[in-house]
């Protein structure tokens, strides 16, 4: 594999003399004005400077054509989907694909919850200010391309500091009618079907699918089913005024599987111990689009979007040193744990695009306003059942019933002056007022109910950025630093335990993202981005041990308030190879690419207080200490990733190797595993996967590959909570077939 970096970073740096070809001049030749022919972008592509009334100008993105690349598609293997784009980091803590989880430049991947993640340019999340976290994404077979902008993206979308992930779904606008299918089996009594219709009739569009799945799973306890459906509708009033409407809903039932401590992982990875745990999260997804084009200056578009959803699981949540066994008092298990959330949000995003020019040079001009308000009812604690299905039956009340809400108001505007034809700077700004509030019960002592005092935060933000880029023919020069801040989220203003307090003066985590790199495509066989970035994430939230009242003898309790900063720098890099076009023999063998993304990521606690307890009342000892150069946890130190794909004619197959880093898992950077599996170092781990398609008789294609093909034994995360506390292990050799149709 390093001859392979070695080739690409070489093409990088190696000119290539532009051939020319020599025409004697006669009288029946014409003058023509010259034509410059861009070449074919490879995938992944870049935004233009301004698409959908959006300045993308200086920022840092990408754009994966899922059509372009050879990959497990039917389980969301997010592992090879982004293998294109450096610096993602993908937990991989059950194979189902339900939920991607993805992070970029040592950020937590969460459920993706660092960034601002969409569908079709709307919020997808259960809440973007309070509880950010994306249980639902949609099923790649669905998708037609992935968009990823990084921290320049928080002016135009909103202030994570990851940046803006969308996914854009397919639409069939050259036929009238159009049906698709896609049906696939594999390991684990794997079973997936995808269909969808669509298609365009007069000034009328449509597309509708549905998606089901279902399988045992790798490891034990770890069966699942899921259904993804999408209904979408239009009308073109004129070629420059048109309405949408679209609705998606997605239900599941997914059995967790559990954690397990290091012991167990390295007896048998594929073991569980937890048979009675289950999730669940009915999504329901819609959105009304108003698009225009009033004149050749100015176009808008409107967006009203909501999302009504639900979060439920139930379990037994003991670390997993600790069985889920038969209680000889009463012959039976012990009580599970309910947990149930239910979301309801609405939004308002107008976006505008006004084209002036100054002088002889056209400028560009994107602002917009939007306005949003989100509830979280939340309900934890509650007693259940002793049974083994997916039951939320409860004993009593819960022990604590808290609402959460949230109101937002942003203004944004973003300015392209074109400075001269090939270099532009790009100003903006964004103004956020957020309020959050939080009320309900905390939990129940004797019998009777701590009620939870009442909280609001009202906070406005202004945040600043500056995009630049420089145009080298078919590459450009860029460079952006812009603003982030993460606001506070519900449980950071909700204490662990009843005797712990909150800051009445947190503050939103704040920060900035900064970019700076060379990008762009050369004579149709080669496609690079290579940059430096540096982000800086200050007021992280953490826990302060203080004594009751001042007074030892009373013991202790926790005090949440911001704590310090990190920062997160490094190198990204890609670069794909055209090899056939490279030495012009692609008529004859196709086309083959080598393709390497790099990622080196220094993520560290620059200045983070922590404090312990030691002793017993009245000789407690508080202990305070400084995380200053820690590595921030979760954050590889590297993600790399290598590749070789080819097609020809109607065959294409895909070989690709990923090498990560190893991570700490908690802020002490623990080396040696707790007895518990929930801290302790992760070690490195590389994972090949193949992929193939063969298209036939025009409209058929058969799908096949083998992920992990080595059957590499990994892990990369550790829970201590959901899904199951302990060690995580990603999943094994498994394989998928797949026959489809369009027609």
């Amino acid at each position: 594999m390093k001859y392979i970096v070695i080739a690409l970073f070489s093409s990088l740096v190696v000119s290539q003399s532009t051939r020319s070809q020599e025409i004697k001049p006669n009288d029946s030749i014409v003058k023509l004005n010259t034509v410059i022919i861009a070449p074919v972008q490879q995938s992944p592509e870049r935004m233009p400077e301004t698409k959908g009334n959006v300045i993308f100008s200086g920022k840092k993105n990408e754009v994966i054509k899922i059509s372009q690349i050879t990959a497990n598609l039917t389980t969301n293997n997010a592992r090879e989907v982004f293998s294109r784009i450096p610096g993602v980091t993908v937990w991989e803590n059950e194979g189902s694909g339900i939920q991607i989880n993805v992070g970029v430049r040592g950020l937590s991947p969460n459920r993706s919850w660092e960034l601002n993640t969409r569908q079709n340019g709307y919020d997808i999340s259960s809440d973007v200010f309070g509880y950010p976290e994306a249980y639902y994404n949609p099923p790649l077979e669905a998708v037609e391309s992935l968009e990823l902008i990084r921290g320049g993206a928080s002016l135009q979308f909103g202030p994570q500091f990851g940046g803006m992930l969308n996914y854009v779904l397919k639409r069939e606008t050259k036929k009238e009618f159009s049906f698709e299918t896609q049906n696939t089996t594999g390991s684990y009594n794997l079973m997936s079907s995808y269909n969808a219709i669509g298609g365009k009739v007069g000034k009328f569009s449509y597309y509708a699918y549905n998606h089901s799945r279902s399988a045992d799973g790798w490891r034990e306890n770890s069966q699942y089913k899921v259904r993804n459906s999408h209904v979408f509708l239009e009308y073109a009033f004129t070629e420059k005024t048109k309405i949408s409407t679209e609705y998606t809903n997605m239900d599941y039932q997914m059995q967790q599987a559990g954690g397990l401590t290091d012991e167990q992982f390295n007896n048998n990875p594929r073991q569980s111990f937890r048979e009675r745990n289950w999730f669940g999260t009915p999504w329901n997804v819609f959105a009304l689009n108003f698009d225009t084009k009033i004149n050749d200056k100015f176009s808008s578009n409107t967006k009203l979007f909501g999302l009504i959803a639900e979060r439920n699981s139930v379990g037994f949540t003991a670390t997993p040193n600790n069985p889920d066994a038969i209680n000889p008092a009463t012959n039976d298990y012990d009580n599970r744990r309910v947990d149930r959330d239910s979301y309801q949000n609405f939004g308002l995003e107008n976006r505008n695009l006004y084209r002036y020019k100054l002088g002889n040079i056209e400028n560009n001009l994107a602002f917009g306003i939007r306005i949003y308000k989100a509830n979280t009812n939340r309900k934890q604690n509650g007693l259940g059942t002793t049974g083994s299905d997916f039951n939320l039956d409860i004993d009593g009340k819960y022990q604590r019933d808290l609402d959460f809400n949230t109101k937002n108001v942003a203004l944004f505007f973003e300015n392209q002056f074109k400075l001269t034809e090939n270099f532009s700077a790009t100003p903006g700004m964004r103004y956020e007022y957020i309020n959050s509030t939080g009320s309900g019960r905390f939990g129940i002592i004797s019998g009777n109910d701590v009620p939870f005092e009442e909280k609001e935060i009202s906070r406005s933000k202004p945040l600043f950025g500056l995009g630049l880029e420089y145009k080298l023919g078919t590459t450009n020069i860029y460079a952006n630093i812009t603003q982030a801040y993460r606001p506070v989220l519900f449980s950071d203003i909700t204490p662990p335990a009843v005797t712990d307090q909150i800051d009445p003066n947190l503050k939103d985590a704040s920060g900035f993202n900064a970019d700076l790199g060379y990008r762009g495509t050369f004579k149709n066989y080669l496609n690079f981005d290579f940059s430096l970035f540096y982000l800086s994430y200050n007021n992280r939230i953490g826990g302060v041990r203080q004594f009751v009242n001042n007074d030892p003898t009373e013991g202790t309790f926790l005090y949440r308030t911001n704590l310090g900063e990190t920062i997160n720098k490094g190198i990204e890099g890609f670069a794909n190879l055209n090899v056939t076009r490279f030495f012009e023999v692609e008529n004859r063998l196709g086309n083959i690419d080598l393709f390497a993304t790099i990622s080196f990521i220094d993520s560290r606690y620059t200045d983070f207080k922590i404090y312990s307890a030691s002793g017993t009342a009245p000789n407690v000892v508080i202990t305070e200490n400084n995380l200053k150069g820690n590595r921030v946890e979760n954050a590889p130190r590297y993600i790399h990733n290598f590749g070789i794909g080819w097609n020809k004619n109607n065959f294409s197959t895909t070989l690709q190797y990923k090498m990560s880093g190893k991570i700490y898992t908690d802020a002490n950077n623990t080396v040696t595993p707790s007895a518990n599996g929930v801290t302790g170092l992760l070690d490195k781990y590389n994972v090949l996967d193949l992929s193939a398609e063969y298209k036939f008789l025009k409209n058929y294609n058969l799908r096949g590959g083998i992920n992990n093909l080595t059957d590499e034994m990994y892990a990369t995360r550790r829970a201590g909570g959901y899904p199951g506390p302990g060690i995580l292990p990603g999943e094994g050799r498994t394989f998928f077939l797949s026959i489809g149709a369009k027609f």
